[in-house]
């Protein structure tokens, strides 16, 4: 009885302070000076100072954005206030479609696979992230929780980002 206890607080203790996989816990939202002057197809990351715009997007279990459709302004620099209302982890990702449909994929290949990006963030149950991001090229662009099974359960939404 000793051996299963003591095998039983081993395991709890092993599992409570293991690396942890992407999106099960909270990050810093720390960036590098690349990662935060890099130009994507869907913009930059954003001076928080420079917002012109703040915008509330609710995630819930219901594997579902609210809202799910954006219009937003060339050059317009946007602070995403990103809520998990579910009790599962959510996570809020930026780009287009063709990159999150390649990320989702890997995610089903590689769900312990770590990462931050500034067009990223991941929200656990109860919280709120925000991002800063600018949007420097008008187009058709997607958001989406790229978290195993979530993004293939419709998870994501539509930017139309217009010209100026």
């Amino acid at each position: 009885m000793k051996n299963l206890m003591l095998a039983s607080t081993i395991t709890i203790f092993a599992l409570s302070t293991s690396a942890h996989a992407h999106g099960e816990k909270p990050h810093a939202r720390k960036f590098s000076e690349q990662q935060l002057s890099e130009n994507h197809a869907f913009g930059k990351a954003g001076d928080p100072l420079k917002a012109t715009r703040n915008v509330a997007v609710d995630m819930s279990d219901r594997m579902r954005f609210s809202p799910d459709s954006l219009t937003l302004r060339e050059g317009e620099t946007v602070k995403f206030i990103v809520k998990n209302s579910g009790k599962l982890m959510h996570e809020f990702v930026l780009g287009t479609m063709n990159e999150l449909v390649k990320h989702a994929e890997m995610m089903k290949k590689f769900p312990g696979m770590e990462h931050e990006e500034p067009f990223m963030a991941h929200v656990a149950p109860g919280k709120t992230e925000t991002i800063v991001w600018q949007f420097s090229k008008p187009g058709k662009f997607h958001f989406g929780c790229l978290l195993p099974g979530h993004f293939e359960a419709g998870m994501v939404g539509k930017i139309n980002v217009t010209t100026r």
